[in-house]
């Protein structure tokens, strides 16, 4: 009897030990290979009750693509494309349970080039182009135009948002044109296009632009209204234009001719403004720096307080606002502050050992170069 107690202790135990669920890794857990390379994941099982069942699968069940193979516990993908990368999972199961260990396939990117307009292109004297390059690779390529000459490189002055880069081209004569390029690069490899311009024509009885504003830097205060005023000589007369850097212009603006009019200002419309003058022979640049101040708006973080004779108290006042911010209190009404009473430069009003005297309103008042604002608060010292 002793012989089977044995044996079935013996045997629960062995079950213990070998009834477990799967554990899996995969090697390697994440790969970054090239289009057209081909890589492969290995599933292993590391334990776990046999039989265990390996199955691959992709992300949100998606189909694995046309050129992924499974073979047992290893998948391979061939003549990798950008639709294959993305998490692969590799589910063991038996009996017990299941384990999931995923895989990343990243596909690495070199750069791609598109120039718009593609040329050649001919262009008459004082005429402009925009020239559009496009761009695309990962990591996200960084871009810049340069003029193709004999000996030279030299980079040339464009505005580039993430993909895109635009280059201003205007042709006054014949050395203005030639091969102009757009060249992108990233850690994977680097990519051009180029666009041919020629001038057609004779010279250009026009003249350059140029753009003047009145003030180059202007303070706003925060609901009030600005204008600034540009100025543009050139022929033919040129058209004014304004714009704000890396962001639109304020939705509550006019223009009327030269002068760009801000209304009701808030502190977003800080920043650098842009008059552009531009004819037919080219155009020109004026910058007015504006800055928006805002007057202060006082809170006291505790609006009643209770206290007993004997304890102190601390009363906080902040304000937000243009800086520097000064702060002062008083008591409404006219009485005296106790004699024990501190007050700092960051807002705050001590007062020790109180007394019942030492009741009533508070006043905070918060104030800089353009305004001021106030707060209250109620205090109540019991005996």
């Amino acid at each position: 009897m002793k012989l089977y107690t044995a044996a079935l202790l013996f045997s629960a135990l062995l079950n213990t030990v070998w009834a477990q669920n799967p554990a899996v890794s995969v090697q390697p857990r994440t790969a970054a290979v090239k289009p057209g390379e081909t890589v492969n994941f290995h599933c292993k099982v590391l334990s776990g009750s046999q039989p265990v069942q390996l199955e691959w699968k992709k992300t949100n069940n998606q189909p694995m693509g046309d050129n992924v193979k499974i073979d047992g516990a290893v998948l391979t993908v061939t003549n990798v494309r950008l639709k294959n990368q993305g998490s692969y999972r590799c589910v063991a199961a038996n009996a017990q349970g299941k384990a999931t260990v995923t895989a990343f396939l990243s596909v690495k990117q070199p750069p791609k080039v598109r120039i718009t307009p593609s040329g050649p292109l001919m262009l008459s004297a004082g005429e402009s182009v925009s020239l559009e390059c496009t761009v695309s690779g990962k990591p996200r390529p960084s871009v810049s135009w340069y003029k193709q000459e004999t000996g030279s490189e030299m980079v040339l002055v464009s505005t580039t948002t993430e993909n895109r880069s635009v280059l201003q081209v205007t042709v006054m004569k014949a050395e203005d044109g030639g091969t102009f390029v757009c060249q992108a690069q990233n850690r994977e490899g680097s990519a051009e296009g180029k666009v041919e311009l020629t001038m057609v024509g004779g010279v250009s009885a026009g003249t350059l632009p140029k753009a003047s504003v009145s003030d180059t830097d202007l303070t706003g205060v925060e609901g009030r209204t600005v204008t600034m005023h540009c100025h543009a000589t050139g022929s033919p007369t040129p058209v004014v234009s304004w714009s704000k850097l890396r962001a639109p212009l304020p939705w509550q603006h006019t223009v009327t001719g030269g002068s760009l009019t801000l209304n009701n200002l808030g502190r977003q419309d800080s920043g650098q403004y842009i008059c552009n003058a531009t004819n037919a022979a080219g155009y020109s640049e004026a910058y007015v720096q504006l800055e928006v101040d805002s007057p202060p708006y006082a809170t006291i973080l505790r609006d009643d307080v209770v206290a007993r004779a004997g304890d102190a108290i601390r009363l906080q006042c902040i304000a937000h606002g243009s800086h520097p911010i000064r702060f002062r209190w008083t008591r409404v009404g006219g009485s005296a502050m106790s004699p024990g009473a501190e007050t700092t430069k960051e807002g705050s009003l001590k007062i020790g050992q109180l007394k019942v005297s030492d009741s009533g309103t508070y006043k905070c008042i918060a104030s800089n170069h353009v305004g001021s604002s106030e707060a209250l608060t109620k205090v109540t010292v019991k005996a």
